[in-house]
Order: structure tokens, then sequence, then C-alpha cells
């Protein structure tokens, strides 16, 4: 999947010791597939400071959710379990890392948010009020990448690939779309799948074989996933 860090300046090399505490998932590199999430924040930050606003593209591997050596949180929508887990890594007296997640994904606890949050630890709204106004307010989502480990399930969109890769992949997605995915779908599909792990890893060599080997892997894949 494709996802965006908003700042003031450009990210080439990820260094989680320069990561802010106290943050909605904890410390961590935080990006989102929403791109205008991304320009808003990189708006904000750049005025702070006095400098031109900046998104970097990733690609993220999806299937670091799955994949074992990872340690994955993930909160499909705003909940009780997902506002705690926002609570506990926001309080300065709970000591930090307030969890020992890899990979932390959900919405963003914004400036309305918190404002919400703030009114429900005073106890002047119910938990399940604050629920109820979470959930039908614009979807967000971020990503933290909360460890060192968790840094290899993402890569600079820029400098994944190589020619054969890349002229597999238009032929892969136009195939996709051929069995009846739209051009956006075939595209997430694509690059969110196992199949285009092992194409970008050169070492595996899956790029030498005719694309056609290369899409019925991929048709495979998603007739698991009950997604073609």
């Amino acid at each position: 999947m494709k996802v965006y860090h908003g700042s003031y300046t450009r990210i080439e090399t990820i260094n989680l010791s320069q990561a802010e505490e106290n943050k909605d998932f904890g410390k961590g590199f935080y990006v989102t597939n929403i791109q205008k999430h991304a320009e808003r924040w990189a708006e904000r930050i750049a005025r702070e400071h006095n400098a031109a606003p900046v998104v970097t593209e990733f690609m993220f591997y999806e299937t670091a959710f799955s994949d074992t050596i990872y340690k994955v949180l993930r909160f499909p929508k705003p909940s009780r379990q997902w506002v705690e887990f926002v609570m506990m890594n926001r309080d300065p007296n709970i000591p930090k890392p307030a969890h020992h997640y890899d990979i932390v994904e959900g919405p963003i606890a914004n400036d309305w948010v918190t404002s919400k949050i703030k009114l429900y630890e005073k106890g002047k709204i119910s938990m399940e009020y604050l629920i109820e106004k979470l959930t039908y307010r614009e979807n967000t989502h971020q990503i933290c990448l909360c460890t060192t480990e968790s840094l290899s399930a993402i890569k600079l969109l820029e400098n994944i690939g190589f020619p054969e890769m890349e002229e597999i992949a238009k032929l892969v997605i136009t195939a996709l779309t051929e069995s009846g995915s739209d051009m956006l779908k075939a595209i997430n599909l694509f690059y969110s799948s196992h199949t285009f792990t092992q194409l970008a890893d050169r070492n595996s060599g899956l790029y030498l074989k005719p694309w056609q080997d290369i899409f019925e892997l991929m048709k495979i894949e998603l007739l698991k996933q009950n997604d073609l």
C-alpha cells in the first residue's frame, strides 16, 4: 500500500531516535494512506519550523500485518480499546515505551478527538458517547512503525523496483483490471500482495519468470483471500 509522511523536510532515512514520545501509538515513525492528511500535517509542522511542507511517499508492505516476525496491533475503527491505548501512550506518568508492538495501525486522535478524550477523562462524557461521536467523524488512518525491525516493512517509493519488475507490474495490473478489478483496486491489490514482495526482491529471481506465471501466482493468492 502506498503511504505518506508529512514533514518540513524530505525523509531519506528513518531514524527512530528522533521520534517523539507520548504520541497516539507511542514513539515511532508515522505514515498514513490518506494523502490529504499527510499534506495537512506537513503544512502544520512546516509552519512551526518556518519551512516549506514536504510529503514523502513510501510503499508499506501489508504482508507485514500477517508476518509472524512482527508483533502487530490493528484498530479498524474507533473503539474503547483504541481510546484506552491512545490514553496510555499519551500519559506522561506511564513509563515508555508503554507497549511492545512493532507495528500499530488505526485512526488518528486529531485535535477534535483529543478534546473529546479530555472530556471523557474529566468524567463529563461517557465512553459510549465518546465512541458514538468518534464513529461518525471523517475517516482517518495511521500506521506507527515502532521498532527498528518494523522498518523493513516500508521502503522509500522511488527506491523500489528495477526495469524488469516495473514492466511485469504493469502487465499484471492490466491483467487484473481485465479480470474485473478497477485500476485503483488492481494497483492496491498488487502492491500489497506477497507476490509483489517476492517480485521486488531481486534475489528471489521471480522477475526472471514470464509475467503470465507471476499473474497466476497473483491469482492463486487473491483467490485464497476471496479478492478476485
